[in-house]
């Protein structure tokens, strides 16, 4: 997949069935449904992929606990069916993983149980494993530094786990492997109409070069996330707000505060959301919350009451207590949720299901949504695209169709961290054979190498420090100061495999620099 090769494709094509406008989950999920069903193709991110909402998440492929608590079993079944088919299409990201809630009142663990006991039930035959019931001493096992203090039980249930910006990288790939065209750093500017006033097309512009395109579609998609106003005022004729963005923050920590393979679960924090501690790449990401903004931003920044929450949640319920010294990098994400109805409306009331708008013009926008669906979402858009616009009727392909780098992964082959590029772990490898210079690693604490940057750079269009380090390799979601360490040997490599100067490269860093200081708390920022 080469930027280069996607322009040539750009530019040799006069009309599109379809254009979708944004590169996060939906966006991309999309592209490869479209393409895969002979459509003709396009799709712009203004940035990168994955750069907003989609690269943030909880790292979880789950069907939503929670909405089963609320009542809401048509989304947790859909959700659960949907989370068998990404670990089947894309098993070198997608892992099961093991959920411990420790009980500390006499009924929880009762009441848990019988709950996930129907969790299962919903799953069918795509459950990830049975729900039970454990000791107090089995919860102290599977969790060893879990709060024993008023400890009672527990209760084991299993869910699935995932690399969320690989999986957008390897969607990008999927999709130009079936004909699309995808294209980062081409931003969407202007929504082209006929006189009736109907949507035919968009104007984009090259970030990178500045050149302008006019492109013309039949059925134009808004899939922009929390960025969807912002398109919507291009497409009304009169404003109106129809999403708004809510923080979610995660702290992540040495894999000491919870030296286990099984996550911790919170069904209920004072604030009566649900608090995940969960083992990712050697880490533990703890979080989320769910803050009401009133903008949306490309880089959010967690709030310092976000962060105190859940380190004092975390604290709560873990005998090796987290301090604000211990977080090794913080990352916030904003979900677009719909616009409430009402006003007063909490976070937690707004629909968590997406939702499809047709306008008068004839864009399709999606809104809301989360990754474990991001499948079922582009099903159900190209099929209201085709019933609208009267495109050519096809049957979705993607129930079946294998993600780029898919292949069976043992918790053995995870040991060694190559894992996440599943069927291209091997090319990685046979570059480091053939420019034995590519061996050296990024850093001394970790095991990423060259090699991996300069694919990213070669074969994952990464044109940017944050593209590698944030979204390719995921060192800035682990430990923001070993990132910043990096930032100045992965600007050297951009520069030379790009062709750029000293003066790119120098402002690359700094750039990056400026950008990391965000996943530090503000004391320790490095200036």
């Amino acid at each position: 997949m080469k930027r280069s090769e996607q322009l040539t494709q750009l530019q040799q094509t006069q009309n599109w069935d379809i254009i979708i406008i944004g590169g996060g989950a939906s966006g991309l999920g999309t592209a490869i449904d479209a393409a895969s069903r002979g459509l003709k193709t396009v799709l712009f991110e203004a940035t990168d992929f994955a750069k907003g909402t989609s690269s943030r998440s909880t790292k979880l492929v789950h069907g939503g606990v929670r909405y089963l608590e609320q009542g809401n079993i048509a989304l947790v079944r859909e959700a659960l069916k949907e989370r068998g088919i990404m670990a089947k299409n894309a098993g070198h990201l997608v892992k099961n993983q093991s959920f411990v809630i420790p009980n500390y009142n006499w009924w929880g663990g009762y009441f848990y149980t019988i709950g996930l006991k129907i969790y299962d039930l919903l799953a069918g035959s795509l459950s990830l494993g049975k729900s039970e019931y454990i000791s107090k001493a089995k919860t102290i096992e599977l969790l060893p530094t879990v709060n024993q203090n008023g400890l009672r039980n527990g209760v084991i249930y299993h869910d699935g786990q995932f690399d969320d910006a690989r999986l957008a990288i390897n969607l990008a790939q999927t999709a130009v492997e079936n004909g699309a065209c995808v294209l980062n750093y081409i931003k969407v500017v202007e929504l082209l109409k006929d006189s009736h006033h109907k949507i035919i097309g968009v104007v984009a512009e090259d970030q990178e070069s500045g050149e302008r395109y006019e492109i013309k579609g039949t059925a134009i998609i808004n899939a922009t996330g929390v960025f969807l106003n912002s398109i919507m005022k291009m497409n009304d004729k009169v404003y109106k707000k129809y999403i708004v963005p809510s923080q979610g923050i995660h702290l992540v920590f040495d894999q000491s505060f919870l030296p286990s393979n099984n996550a911790l679960m919170i069904p209920k924090t004072s604030d009566s959301r649900v608090l995940f501690a969960v083992p990712w790449h050697d880490k533990i990401v703890v979080g989320t919350t769910d803050t009401l903004m009133k903008s949306h931003s490309l880089e959010p920044i967690a709030t310092e009451e976000e962060i105190q929450f859940v380190l004092e949640t975390a604290q709560d319920f873990l005998s090796k207590k987290p301090t604000r010294a211990d977080v090794l990098s913080v990352f916030a994400g904003l979900r677009p949720l719909a616009a409430p109805e009402e006003k007063g409306q909490s976070t937690k009331e707004v629909s968590r299901s997406h939702k499809i708008i047709v306008s008068e013009t004839g864009l399709i926008t999606i809104t809301g949504g989360k990754w474990t669906t991001y499948r079922k979402m582009a099903e159900e858009l190209i099929d209201k695209a085709i019933a609208v616009h009267h495109l050519p009727k096809s049957i979705c392909k993607t129930e079946h169709l294998p993600i780029h780098g898919n292949k069976p992964t043992t918790d053995l082959d995870r040991e060694n961290h190559l894992y996440i590029y599943g069927t291209d772990s091997a090319e990685i490898l046979k570059l480091q054979e053939e420019e034995p210079e590519l061996k050296e690693k990024l850093h001394p604490d970790y095991d990423y190498t060259l090699a991996e940057v300069v694919w990213a750079i070669r074969y994952e269009m990464a044109r940017t420090i944050d593209d590698i380090l944030a979204r390719r390799v995921r060192l800035l979601f682990l430990d923001a100061r070993v990132a910043i360490a990096c930032s100045e040997k992965v600007g050297e490599l951009l520069a030379k495999e790009l062709g750029y100067d000293a003066t790119w490269k120098e402002n690359q860093i700094a750039d990056f620099k400026a950008l990391a200081n965000g996943f530090l708390l503000k004391e320790f920022r490095i200036e």
